[in-house]
């Protein structure tokens, strides 16, 4: 099994930190993995993507042209990463901030107002477990539970307090279901 993911958005959306956890989770779960950012120079507000390879066998390249799955937190990451997910891989797209359809037909689109979703569970700073919840709801690679564990191990001190909100927005987006 090797599933490549691409996580992209906005800076300040907790990209990074969605590919870092999944990274962590894989690792704890005893398989290979790489994760390699990609942000401009403006931290907050420019684009940001980080692309994540999970395998049970060693790495070739961590390089990634047609992956398994990606995730677009906003318009700009749907127009540059649609069309290359690979046939019968997984969209996640932010319907809070993407205001047209998918045009593929060939790939598993899922759909969740993810802002919207983390405004009702108090914080905007969701978003980005929500739509990895709506990954993992859609595809055989971890469990909620194997990440959830992970996100206990390996948040920061600093960050503990926004344990419970991140886990219920990972089950939450879980029950977001490809159409």
């Amino acid at each position: 099994m090797q599933k490549e993911v691409i996580i992209a958005g906005f800076g300040g959306q907790g990209v990074l930190f969605a590919g870092q956890l999944l990274s962590y989770t894989a690792m704890d779960e005893g398989k290979e993995v790489t994760w390699i950012p990609s942000y401009g120079p403006e931290m907050r507000g420019g684009t940001a993507n980080c692309t994540v390879v999970i395998s049970d066998e060693e790495i070739g390249s961590p390089l990634v042209k047609n992956p398994t799955a990606v995730i677009a937190m906003n318009l700009p990451s749907l127009e540059k990463f649609e069309g290359l997910v690979e046939e019968d891989g997984v969209l996640v797209v932010n319907a809070s901030m993407i205001n047209r359809e998918v045009t593929r037909k060939d790939i598993k689109v899922v759909s969740i107002p993810a802002n919207d979703i983390a405004g009702e569970l108090g914080s905007e700073r969701a978003v980005n477990m929500l739509l990895l919840g709506a990954l993992l709801g859609n595809m055989d690679m971890l469990s909620i539970e194997a990440v959830e564990k992970a996100l206990k191990a390996h948040l920061p001190e600093r960050h503990k307090k926004f344990l419970p909100l991140n886990i219920e927005a990972l089950h939450k987006g879980a029950t977001y279901l490809a159409n």
